[in-house]
């Protein structure tokens, strides 16, 4: 299944999540239950990912971790916030670069239209 595949049936999900249990609750309960809408869908899901920085051929565990990675390549960054940040654009940016994934998804859960609230972020891979 490609990136764009599977950015359809992530929205899906998060649209069915937002439907189901509205705005204004913890990024942790909408990870969950989202993970939850995916494994439904049929798509293989992690969540909680660890993302190992490596710098000077050093590998630091800094506690750094992915919301949800879908199918081994779209990453899902959930915030449930007043207003997406630059910061929130570019935290997901550094986890496609260091994962080093092509496409990921920013959704803000804390929001009265979720379909303004979904964002795609393209990491434009060197071949």
């Amino acid at each position: 299944m490609k990136e764009n595949e599977i950015s359809y049936l992530v929205r899906k999900a998060i649209f069915n999540v937002y439907n189901g249990l509205g705005p204004g609750l913890l990024e942790s309960v909408y990870q969950k239950v989202l993970v939850y809408e995916l494994e439904d869908l049929g798509l293989e899901v992690k969540s909680e990912i660890d993302i190992p920085i490596v710098y000077n051929d050093i590998v630091f565990d800094c506690n750094l971790r992915m919301d949800i990675l879908v199918e081994d390549k779209v990453v899902i960054e959930i915030k449930s916030v007043k207003n997406l940040e630059d910061i929130h654009y570019k935290q997901l940016n550094t986890y496609l670069k260091l994962s080093n994934k092509k496409l990921g998804i920013l959704v803000n859960f804390n929001t009265t239209s979720i379909l303004d609230s979904i964002k795609r972020i393209a990491n434009n891979l060197e071949e």
